[in-house]
């Protein structure tokens, strides 16, 4: 068995590694063995020179089986959805208690920022007394009890990707197709799922800016699920714009909730959350076609019903029982909001410039010990071909941070003649 050096230099060399060589790599990362410079290194040789197929397999089976595999005995289908990250992505947040809602019960493994895209588990962090990390007797209670449970990776499940999902978070390897594959799907085994969707962003905002890297990713996921046994599909939708018109932690809390009582249902999120759900409801054998999955969907939000599960769903996991009803009570307000003002029309955005502004508001992290401040971040983005006048509202910590973030959002909007656009799912990929 090769030291891990050895194995480095391996695919540092662009050589091929078996199985069990894999295998005894992701021992080191779970048991210590293996230095935080040695992931490091390991992450970076696979960024540059890529894993085959069977390479892919091996490592996503060997990290999720660096915990405990859940098993579930429910009357009903255990199912998924996962995105690879975006600006104003906070689909997870309504999609999971609208999927509970129509007879699904979904166990999400959501993870922490990474790079300039913001993550479910900080948002929900932003909402006192939630236990995002609680043990999975607990987990395993609140999916049976309530339909769905949003939480963070914890010790038991998946602990090799949780330790090289923060690295690669600050190495520079975010981007890599194999990696992105193994981490997504190593915590998808290990939740014993029955259906997954893949939401693989592509544009500016995303970590695949080209339409062909997208496609390569969610072929992907979809190859790698399938051959492990995992009924799995992918869309692949728009980054070219935020996605929600809010962008930071507790402000798209804030969203999710104006989204679920109604308050506020923007066209493009709505379009991206139901597609995503309707695929879910289909691979769980919920509804018959999309069109009927889509229908059950919407009934689940004008009912109530979603909003409800969402509700239970925070005051089981030790979030306030009245969020939804009172969320200016819990949620915190940066002390600085501004608004961005320029006159036009918006004709393209720089989206990952928008994401990099919320970190350098606090948003993010830039290294992984880093604390993020939940306050801060954007409101009321304006989407491709806006002419209002108003780029955004900014929420910062103090002045000075705020004037630095109006600079920022001012450079990643390009004004002039309105877009043509691009519908907010380009396409989609896998049975579904």
């Amino acid at each position: 068995m090769r030291l891990p050096q050895e194995t480095i230099r391996a695919k540092r060399d662009g050589l091929t590694l078996d199985p069990e060589e894999i295998a005894a790599f992701v021992r080191g990362l779970t048991d210590g063995a293996v230095g935080e410079g040695q992931a490091a290194a390991f992450a970076m040789a696979v960024f540059f020179r890529g894993l085959a197929l069977p390479e892919r397999v091996a490592l996503t089976r060997a990290m999720a089986e660096s915990g405990r595999v859940l098993a579930w005995d429910l009357p009903g289908p255990v199912l998924d959805k996962h995105s690879t990250g975006g600006i104003g992505d906070t689909v997870s947040l309504p999609l999971a208690p609208m999927v509970a809602a129509c007879g699904g019960f979904v166990p999400m493994i959501s993870g922490r920022g990474l790079g300039h895209t913001g993550g479910t588990l900080d948002k929900l962090a932003s909402i006192p007394g939630y236990d995002a990390t609680p043990g999975l007797d607990t987990f395993r209670r609140v999916v049976g009890e309530v339909g769905c449970a949003i939480i963070g990776q914890t010790a038991e499940l998946a602990p090799a990707d949780r330790r090289l999902y923060a690295i690669r978070d600050v190495t520079g390897t975010v981007e890599s197709l194999d990696l992105i594959t193994a981490s997504i799907l190593s915590k998808k085994l290990a939740a014993g799922l029955q259906g997954l969707v893949m939401d693989v962003k592509q544009g500016s905002g995303a970590f695949m800016t080209g339409l062909d890297e997208a496609r390569a990713l969610a072929e992907s996921i979809v190859t790698v699920a399938e051959g492990a046994g995992l009924r799995t599909a992918a869309l692949i939708t728009d980054m070219d714009a935020p996605l929600a018109s809010a962008a930071g932690n507790a402000l798209e809390v804030a969203y999710a909730l104006d989204y679920l009582t109604g308050a506020r249902r923007e066209p493009r999120f709505h379009a991206v959350t139901l597609a995503l759900g309707a695929e879910m409801l289909v691979a769980g054998g919920l509804a018959p076609d999309r069109d009927a999955a889509s229908e059950r969907l919407e009934t689940a939000l004008t009912s109530g019903r979603a909003a409800e599960i969402f509700s239970n769903m925070i005051a089981a996991l030790g979030g306030p029982g009245d969020l939804l009803k009172a969320p200016a009570r819990y949620l915190p307000a940066a002390p600085v909001q501004r608004p961005v003002r320029q006159d036009g029309t918006v004709a393209g955005i720089d989206t990952r410039a928008i994401g990099l502004a919320v970190i350098g508001l606090g948003g993010g992290r830039t290294r992984p010990e880093d604390a993020i401040d939940p306050r801060v971040g954007f409101t009321d983005l304006a989407g491709p071909g806006d002419a209002s006048g108003l780029l955004g509202i900014v929420h910062a910590a103090d002045a000075a941070a705020a004037d630095r973030a109006e600079a920022g959002l001012r450079a990643a909007y390009r004004m002039g003649e309105a877009p043509s656009g691009r519908p907010p799912i380009i396409e989609r990929v896998g049975a579904g």
